[in-house]
């Protein structure tokens, strides 16, 4: 059988706790792009690492496709919206808006360059444990490659997975620091 492989970022995040997750998406996407020869393909950011997969894929394999992504939409208390909140009783979807919270302080910790990137992971990692979420990870990256954030590194992103009991949430922000 064939089969479609990015690796390298394929294999970080998510793809560690999914091996071949992610290997299964880009097979299945690169037979869609080949039936139909799209010039555009959109996809959401909220799953912020298949997209980079995808966009990873079109590149390396020179597939004329400009892939959009398109923003994530947000509840009000700002609760990325997803078919798995509704497994979330309304206890634990309550619990589930740290996780905004807790990106939102990420970012204006970044944004003020206050304290390293692992003390802000790991102060955000704390703050969701104290919320009643239990982490898988919670990580700030380089938001083209998926590598762990460097100084210089200007376009970012927060990527957080987390459990609220047995439902696994996925979530990320993306910031882009002043190049000064």
């Amino acid at each position: 059988q064939t089969f479609v492989e990015v690796p390298g970022i394929s294999d970080l995040l998510c793809g560690a706790s999914r091996p071949g997750h992610f290997r299964g998406v880009a097979t299945i996407v690169c037979k869609l792009f080949n039936m139909v020869q799209p010039d555009v393909a959109c996809f959401g950011e909220k799953d912020f690492q298949q997209l980079q997969v995808i966009r990873t894929m079109v590149e390396d394999l020179s597939m004329p496709i400009n892939i959009v992504g398109v923003p994530t939409r947000r509840q009000e208390d700002g609760l990325a919206m997803s078919s798995r909140n509704g497994y979330l009783s309304a206890e634990q979807r309550t619990t589930a808006t740290q996780i905004y919270a807790a990106m939102e302080q990420m970012r204006a910790a970044i944004c003020a360059r206050q304290d390293s990137y692992a003390d802000i992971e790991r102060k955000a990692s704390q703050s969701l444990m104290a919320a009643g979420l239990k982490p898988e990870y919670v990580t700030i990256r380089n938001a083209r490659n998926l590598q762990p954030a460097e100084p210089g590194d200007y376009q970012l992103v927060i990527l957080m997975a987390a459990f609220m009991g047995t439902t696994r949430l996925i979530d990320n922000m993306q910031i882009t620091l002043d190049q000064a």
